[in-house]
């Protein structure tokens, strides 16, 4: 055999060895790049509603577990005191240790009364528990917060879910029962299943739709690589297409 013959047994020899170890590397990348890029999806976002109809009366309470694990997440307590002036009711919300409602801060922790479709999310503040206040004092009458008489408002919940922040909200209408007691109707409550992803007053289900950016790369992935020859014969095509653009 001349050298130019046993050149191009060598060249043939390693081609063939080279296209075995890439053969072999699909098959071992083809598991890892299905997994890699199953983690590299974002999880699909999702609200869970839950309708209600509970009536919370004078000294009453109601236990609100939001997203159904068992714990309790808010406890709502309808609280009335008679006085020899007078009287005491007040309506609040008992937050667990790192949960809030959407408020301010300055005689009392008042909850906002939320419409619909306003935005509960990171970007505001929970430090509130009080929703409605009225008594009587010497014949006057004084009622506080901004959920005397309405109908239909939202309550703006943080709460934690295995150590994570989530968003949701409680919706209740509200009265000032003769003047003295309060009434509340909790007719439903919702979250989101994203940790620290915002949801809207009234939301019940997901508006924003996950989607997988596709995208030629550089060099060939792991996922191209899994698919072999014919992949990488059009990974190489698209190559000078993508450089002129």
């Amino acid at each position: 055999m001349n050298p130019s013959s046993r050149n191009q047994a060598t060249l043939s020899n390693l081609s063939e060895s080279t296209q075995r170890l890439l053969n072999s590397y699909a098959l071992a990348a083809g598991a890892a790049g299905v997994s890699a890029l199953a983690l590299a999806m974002p999880a699909e976002a999702k609200i869970v509603y839950t309708h209600a109809h509970h009536v919370i009366t004078r000294g009453g309470t109601y236990k609100l577990d939001v997203n159904h694990d068992g714990t309790t997440d808010f406890t709502l307590n309808d609280t009335y005191k008679s006085t020899t002036s007078g009287f005491y009711a007040i309506l609040s919300a008992a937050p667990a240790a790192g949960n809030g409602l959407e408020g301010w801060t300055g005689g009392k922790a008042w909850a906002f009364a939320l419409k619909p479709g306003a935005a509960i999310g990171p970007r505001h503040y929970f430090p509130a528990n009080a929703l409605v206040e009225a008594a009587s004092l010497a014949g006057s009458l004084y009622y506080g917060g901004s959920w005397v008489n309405v109908k239909n408002r939202y309550i703006g919940l943080q709460f934690q879910i295995a150590g994570k922040t989530h968003y949701g909200w409680a919706r209740l209408s509200v009265q000032v029962v003769n003047r003295s007691s309060i009434s509340a109707t909790l007719t439903g409550y919702a979250y989101e299943t994203i940790p620290g992803k915002p949801i809207h007053a009234g939301q019940t289900t997901g508006t924003d739709e996950t989607t997988v950016s596709q995208s030629v790369s550089q060099s060939p992935t792991l996922a191209m690589l899994a698919m072999g020859a014919p992949a990488l014969s059009i990974w190489r095509r698209k190559q000078p297409t993508e450089a002129a653009q």
